[in-house]
């Protein structure tokens, strides 16, 4: 009998988050914390156009300046190689995408507001900008192509003079023959045109690098906030001309990522390049400005979809046409987002016919590429919009229209005419739950409380799907140390999700030890050999098996050493509380003790490495209850009810903060948030004065549960949870709101965000 009694940290435990006492208590420490006596400060000259030829005529008076070190331009740095886009995608014609790479200081043409000019080394900010100042410059002013959908007709302005126009690429999916065959067959077709406006993801803490040039072991040591650094380390070694190994990086706390931070930008490499330039460490802090100009943009897309049916509302056929803006360049994953939802496009019905068209679009603006959700969130917004509209045109309740159409428990494994393979779940079952839960029949009486106050009021939901943790792997590495405690290496990245309370506990679950004995470690390229990262909800699904399969191993080398020291069988030792007992005796030995017995140094190691063959598809129902004022337009959510299924809950208070997060962001793209340019290209939103995100007085309390049927792709039953409030929200929350403009003045139609302003003038200009 193998006995380990520590269950208060185990699966579905949840104990209180091991890092908050340093983040509120002020010791966090983050990448602008980093410092040292003879640091520099890097300062990029950005473009104040979003087109233009420019030429440097002069730095000489900017390097006069005194406390000046370096003024970079693209000449000085032409030994490195762009910023190059990683995941390209293959077009009907079979060629894959050309790419537009992003110049880490550009040459003598300008493609966006913010788009890198030089880079000034001073010994503060302020003379650095002082410097910038004083830099002669001749700009020619262009046109500039900035709207999603019209920048690929041909009298628009071109982003680059070498392309007949300004198609970034072209994709497709599906069979175009069958789908025109079931269209035309249909008894009804709905068709529905949606814009998914464009997002900034305004994490807490704006991006920052530390670089220093060490002359002796021929390296850089790089501090940068990231969602890992096994991947900063890999794209700077190829913008650098370098080997891995001579590229150190760290990332200690990090302020929220939301995929924005999973990317190498321009001022890692222009640190880099000072550094050894000037014998000392160069740092670069970004101001909130700087991060709307300059950091990735999320979504952007402009989509017609459609949806044949039979006469009782049966899904026949899908068909989409879908634009998705990549701004001036290609970012990293930028042409792979808009794919990545495709490939969920059908969501969780069985529609047994697709066709999908995708062009990516080139605009005089800031890059796309993924914002929390990655391509999910847009796919989950298309065919939720669509189904509740196919609902309305076919005289059916929303939840009538989805019980039709959902796959069955019977049908699963289910694989999707994208390819998407579902493995388990119960699809109407959780959105009954969710009815149930959010009091749906009782909302004819709520209404028409709210129609006697003068309001307007409306209930939207969402059954969603997403894929997540997809196929890879994220090796786990646990060490005993000689006092007792456990020393456990991830190549994982927490953004603040709570990784080292969630590893910590499914750790000591299987040790037997208070999960503050283990000391989570992320963020050191000298700690391990490689790391997929953070991003797509991997962390946990992929992560927390290999953390638990290192624990069981090292457990077992525990139980054997005790057991040789205690004159006993292994099989009789049992772990608790920091210690090894033979069991039902008061013998024991601790776990300090154990570790000065090891023979070897592997004797007290565990690793684990669970190889995911499949994504995980998380799933569930979200319900957002709605009133508007109609004579402000001022909307508030009244009432928000989710049921999820995760698989398996790891800690349910790490999950809750989770999903309350997702939704928030979501509400935020529906009510708040949106960037805009104008017709010159220049970004009118670019501070919080302008851009809106949502406040507490906008997010209402949420009813949450979850209704888990474990996964079969993955060790533990695991699904994942990351993105998945952000998935589901959007499309509930703008049903909600169209329901009761449907309602109350037969609107069936609003695009985000609804703002009051929009609301009213929607109202008002009803016919």
């Amino acid at each position: 009998m193998n006995k380990v009694t520590h269950a208060k940290f185990g699966m579905g435990a949840s104990p209180l988050r091991k890092e908050d006492n340093a983040f509120i208590t002020g010791k966090g420490h983050y990448t602008d914390d980093k410092t040292a006596i003879d640091v520099l400060y890097g300062y990029v000259l950005r473009s104040p156009a979003a087109h233009a030829k420019f030429k440097i005529q002069d730095t000489s008076e900017a390097l006069a300046l005194p406390g000046v070190h370096a003024v970079l331009t693209a000449d000085d740095i032409s030994h490195l190689k762009p910023l190059t886009n990683i995941v390209p995608i293959k077009q009907p014609d079979g060629s894959m995408n050309a790419t537009r790479d992003i110049p880490i200081l550009c040459t003598d043409t300008l493609r966006h507001v913010g788009d890198a000019i030089c880079f000034i080394v001073a010994d503060s900010v302020a003379i650095a900008k002082d410097a910038a100042e004083l830099i002669e410059l001749d700009f020619d002013i262009l046109p500039a192509s900035i709207d999603t959908e019209e920048t690929l007709n041909p009298d628009a302005v071109l982003v680059y003079e070498d392309g007949d126009k300004n198609l970034a690429f072209t994709h497709f999916m599906g069979d175009r023959e069958a789908t025109e065959g079931a269209f035309a067959k249909a008894d009804h077709v709905t068709e529905l045109k949606l814009i998914n406006n464009r997002l900034i993801s305004n994490y807490m803490e704006t991006r920052a690098v530390h670089a220093k040039w060490d002359g002796d072991a021929n390296r850089f040591d790089v501090t940068v906030g990231s969602q890992g650094v096994f991947g900063q380390r890999r794209v700077l070694a190829s913008v650098m001309g370098l080997k891995g190994e001579q590229i150190h990086v760290m990332t200690p706390d990090v302020g929220g990522g939301f995929g924005t931070k999973v990317f190498v930008y321009r001022e890692y490499p222009l640190c880099m390049v000072a550094a050894k330039l000037l014998g000392r460490p160069v740092k670069w802090t970004s101001d909130r400005n700087e991060h709307f100009v300059s950091d990735a943009h999320g979504r952007d897309n402009v989509v017609t979809a459609k949806m044949a049916m039979d006469k009782n509302g049966k899904f026949l056929a899908i068909d989409i046409d879908l634009i998705a803006a990549m701004g001036a360049y290609l970012h990293a994953y930028g042409p792979f987002i808009p794919y990545l939802g495709i490939t969920m496009t059908t969501g969780l019905y069985d529609i047994p016919v697709m066709a999908a068209s995708t062009r990516g679009s080139y605009t005089h603006t800031v890059p796309t590429d993924a914002y929390r959700g990655a391509g999910r969130p847009e796919a989950a917004y298309v065919i939720e919009r669509l189904v509740d509209q196919c609902a309305r045109d076919m005289n059916l309740s929303p939840d009538e229209i989805r019980r039709r159409n959902l796959i069955k428990p019977e049908q699963l494994p289910y694989t999707t005419v994208a390819g998407r393979m579902y493995d388990t779940g119960e699809y109407e079952e959780h959105m009954k739950q969710c009815m149930q839960n959010a009091d749906w029949d009782g909302f004819r009486t709520r209404n028409e409380l709210a129609k006697e106050q003068g309001k307007i009021r409306g209930i939207g939901m969402s059954t969603y799907i997403e894929a997540c943790a997809f196929a890879g792997s994220e090796p786990a590495f646990l060490e005993l140390k000689k006092d007792g405690s456990f020393d456990l290496k991830i190549g994982t990245q927490s953004n603040g999700q709570g990784h080292a309370t969630a590893y910590a506990q499914l750790a000591a679950d299987k040790l037997g030890i208070n999960y503050d004995k283990i000391d989570v470690r992320q963020g050191d390229t000298d700690e391990l050999e490689n790391g997929g990262g953070t991003g797509g909800s991997r962390s946990i699904p992929l992560g927390g098996v290999s953390v638990v399969q290192a624990s069981e191993q090292l457990a077992e080398k525990i139980k054997n050493i005790a057991a040789e020291e205690l004159e006993a069988s292994a099989a009789d030792i049992e772990l608790e509380n920091g210690e090894a007992r033979i069991i039902g005796t008061d013998r024991v030995i601790s776990f300090a003790d154990i570790a000065k017995a090891a023979e070897t140094e592997n004797d007290l190691k565990g690793e684990g490495e669970f190889k995911q063959a499949e994504a995980t598809y998380p799933n569930g129902t979200h319900i957002c209850e709605v009133e508007i004022g109609p004579d402000t337009g001022i909307s508030e959510i009244v009432k928000y009810t989710v049921v999820d299924d995760f698989g398996v809950t790891v800690n349910p208070t790490l999950l809750a903060g989770q999903v309350h997060g997702g939704i928030v962001q979501s509400i935020g793209q529906c009510m708040n948030e949106n960037v805009v340019y104008d017709d010159e290209g220049q970004l009118l939103t670019a501070s919080f004065m302008d851009y809106g995100v949502p406040r507490a007085d906008n997010v209402p309390s949420f009813d949450f549960s979850t209704r888990n049927v474990p996964s079969t792709t993955n060790a533990l039953g695991i699904k994942g949870a990351g993105e998945a409030g952000t998935i589901g929200a959007t499309p509930a929350v703008m049903n909600a709101i169209v329901d009761a403009l449907y309602r109350a003045y037969h609107i069936n139609h609003i695009d985000m965000p609804v703002t009051p302003a929009k609301l009213w003038s929607t109202i008002n200009n009803a016919d």
